[in-house]
């Protein structure tokens, strides 16, 4: 799958990601663009937004945009805190639904 990581999180997680394709925002170019409308051209061409933003499900009405947002929950967004997240988020990725919120963490 295609996985998309939010400019939020360490671009270096991406190398995490393992069998799947995943592309940071400052690869795509698109650092400086605003949630609504990064999420709209995410979803042309990922399957998958990865951020660690907790308050996007509330921000942005979700179910109209067709990509499947998965959010980690860590201490804070440092690679060392999210390293330990990879197996869970790992397994999640094929599972999360279009239109809705998958957390992945505590």
């Amino acid at each position: 799958m295609k996985v998309f990581i939010d400019e939020c999180i360490d671009w270096r997680f991406a190398r995490s990601i393992t069998g799947h394709e995943a592309k940071t925002a400052r690869q795509m170019g698109w650092s400086s663009i605003k949630n609504g409308e990064l999420l709209a051209l995410v979803a042309q061409q990922f399957d998958v937004f990865l951020t660690v933003d907790r308050n996007l499900s509330f921000q942005q009405h979700l179910p109209a945009v067709a990509i499947a947002v998965i959010v980690l929950r860590a201490r804070s967004n440092r690679l060392a805190d999210l390293q330990p997240l990879v197996p869970e988020l790992i397994s999640q990725i094929p599972l999360a639904k279009v239109g809705a919120v998958t957390y992945v963490g505590v």
